[in-house]
């Protein structure tokens, strides 16, 4: 979501795309015919990301600002669901305006109404942050799978996160029975507001907080510090001596592993620090 995300080469990007359009369809009119549809797509794909909450660099090469509005998790069926309809229904009704017109008013009401649960996540966190006396908090709320209610919720301070994952119109618990399905799987973890877990993940864990300090800061991972949004201590391994590091922003009920964990690692408390990615660290240090 880097330089092919950036409303500033936006135009560079339909130039080229629809010069290629245009010699694969034969395309009478040139690129010129095509340049404006080209650029619509592009710039629908780039708002399509900044709703989510991963961060897209709109304005790169000037800046590695990464907004995201976060209001829509990566993989949304609702969101896929109402595009695949409206495509549908333009494919019956091929000169109308109708179908299209109102399947993207549907889709921007529907990330609108997404936008006002968050913030009723993000009151859920404060509420938690007054409640507990966590003062100078800061509140996240980060959409989850199978439904726009579920949510899990952060109150981070510079020691720690909390976090509960919720589910903000359930008044009870959800059961889960074996062979109920993956959705069904998925949307049982998240509880009711009032029944909520709270779980504390720490930045710099609870024992050799000095040497967790020092791996963090080191330059070689640099990358991840400006990358991790949530970042959390995920424990200690040798040979090589490693420290990993993990971005909550990716942790889902119902996931086994987090993807994006990187450590920083040496061979002898003399030796420097180096940047390893903890699946890859047979294949050498991160470049």
């Amino acid at each position: 979501r880097g330089p092919t995300h950036s409303f500033l080469l936006l135009p560079f990007w339909a130039l080229a795309f629809s010069w290629i359009l245009a010699r694969l369809l034969r395309e009478p009119g040139g690129w010129r015919a095509l340049y404006g549809v080209t650029a619509l797509g592009i710039a629908l794909h780039i708002v399509g990301d900044l709703i989510t909450n991963f961060g897209t660099m709109i304005l790169w090469p000037l800046t590695t600002w990464r907004p995201g509005l976060g209001t829509t998790f990566i993989i949304d069926p609702w969101f896929t669901g109402i595009i695949l309809a409206g495509l549908i229904a333009a494919l019956f009704l091929r000169r109308k305006r109708f179908p299209s017109v109102a399947a993207l008013a549907t889709l921007c009401a529907y990330v609108g109404f997404q936008y006002v649960v968050k913030q009723q996540a993000l009151e859920f966190g404060a509420e938690y942050a007054r409640s507990h006396g966590i003062a100078g908090a800061r509140i996240d709320a980060h959409p989850r799978p199978a439904s726009p209610f579920n949510w899990t919720v952060f109150v981070s301070d510079e020691e720690a996160h909390r976090f509960a994952h919720v589910n903000l119109v359930r008044d009870k618990p959800k059961p889960y029975q074996p062979g109920d399905g993956f959705f069904a799987r998925l949307d049982a973890a998240y509880l009711p507001p009032g029944q909520a877990v709270w779980v504390t993940r720490t930045r710099y864990g609870q024992t050799d907080q000095a040497l967790i300090r020092e791996a963090w800061e080191s330059p070689p991972l640099g990358f991840f510090r400006w990358f991790a949004e949530l970042p959390a201590f995920d424990g200690m391994t040798a040979k090589p001596d490693c420290t990993w590091f993990v971005d909550l922003r990716f942790l889902i009920p119902g996931r086994n592993d987090l993807p994006f964990e990187f450590g920083a690692c040496r061979e002898a408390p003399d030796r420097p620090w180096r940047a390893y990615q903890r699946d890859a660290i047979g294949k050498g240090p991160v470049r």
